[in-house]
């Protein structure tokens, strides 16, 4: 088949933020998608590589400011990249004019609409959509992808955490009110904005906790958890605490959680081996061999997301780790990994050689 016959027209919603500008760097050489529209209200009638000048002579295309619904008239997919509150009024238009959708917010992430409302403090306009969207993590919902029209992609944090716990929850193989999860992100997480709390003064040689209670992702990874041990929305709590690193891009989470009675095998290695055995047929985790604990750098600029555990036999506990890009894995380009399963794709397309380098 030719490529003409078999191109895919993407938009973008809220293209020149960080998310917004890492899709448009990850389609930029996909081999199926090509740009029809990318939006932006701010920077609309500029060249998208006037905004971003590392895209000179690659994307080139205009930034426009056009109502929803011509974005979606001629589009096969269009992603959102806008505020949570605002992705839950305008993606019922776009999904009007027949097009796919995947949402960046955290709208349409959540089974149990009271746990949104309360975590969002919105009111959810159209609520019967949670019920259709598809959570946008592969590797558990590959086959649910592969026919939906609106996905939520998942949040940085909750993609790594669960990453980091499915093997252990879907077996049983943790106490599932044992669980601890300290994450740290990059400076990127925060969103393309001009706030002083992310000056570059002010977050030099800085590494501070924030949202320690309360904070929204808690109740999206608590909500899957539950998913998947096999139990009802919110059955299991998890203690989750964000932490802002100086540095642009990257996350990296430590989960702690207690051996069930049903893991009396418990140790480093077997840890490793269930991670391995879990995880073999995936090719964007990443699961590391023997001692090794993952590092941020070596997931910079890509959709791979590594992994690796131990046991610490002097307090019984585990301890779980995994690494990714808070704006590759933890968001744009696993939207695009979701893209290529929902249109029949090759799931690495345009994906498997996307790193950072030196």
């Amino acid at each position: 088949m030719a490529i003409e016959e078999s191109v895919k027209y993407v938009s973008i919603i809220g293209s020149t933020g960080y998310v917004g500008a890492e899709l448009v760097r990850g389609f930029a050489a996909h081999p199926v998608f090509r740009f029809r529209h990318l939006t932006s209200q701010t920077f609309a009638g500029k060249p998208y590589s006037d905004i971003y000048p590392e895209f000179r002579g690659i994307v080139d295309n205009i930034c426009e400011d056009l109502p929803y619904s011509e974005v979606a008239k001629d589009s096969d997919l269009v992603i959102t990249a806008l505020p949570h509150g605002v992705s839950a009024k305008i993606v019922p238009e776009l999904l009007k004019e027949g097009c796919k959708v995947i949402d960046h917010s955290g709208d349409f992430r959540y089974k149990d609409l009271a746990t949104y409302e309360k975590s969002y403090k919105l009111t959810h306009p159209n609520p019967e959509l949670l019920e259709t969207a598809v959570y946008g993590l592969p590797e558990f919902y590959r086959e649910q992808l592969k026919t939906a029209k609106l996905v939520a992609n998942p949040g940085c944090y909750p993609t790594c955490s669960l990453i980091a716990l499915a093997p252990f929850l879907k077996a049983g193989l943790i106490e599932e009110d044992s669980i601890i999860i300290d994450a740290t992100s990059g400076v990127s997480g925060a969103g393309r904005k001009a706030d002083l709390a992310y000056a570059f003064c002010e977050l030099d040689e800085s590494f501070k906790p924030y949202g320690a209670v309360g904070h929204r992702h808690t109740t999206e990874i608590s909500e899957q958890c539950s998913f998947l041990a096999g139990k009802k929305p919110g059955d299991i709590k998890v203690t989750f605490t964000p932490h802002l690193a100086p540095f642009k891009r990257g996350m990296l989470a430590s989960v702690y959680a207690k051996p069930s009675a049903e893991f009396k095998d418990v140790s480093s290695e077997k840890i490793n081996e269930i991670y391995k055995e879990f995880y073999k047929d995936e090719t964007f985790v990443r699961v590391l061999s023997g001692k090794e604990l993952p590092d941020v750098k070596a997931v910079a600029c890509s959709n791979y997301i590594d992994v690796n555990g131990v046991f610490d036999p002097e307090t019984g506990i585990i301890k779980l780790f995994t690494a990714q890009d808070n704006l590759g894995k933890g968001a744009a380009l696993q939207a695009i990994q979701a893209a290529n399963v929902m249109f029949g794709l090759d799931e690495t397309a345009g994906l498997k050689n996307i790193v950072r380098g030196i």
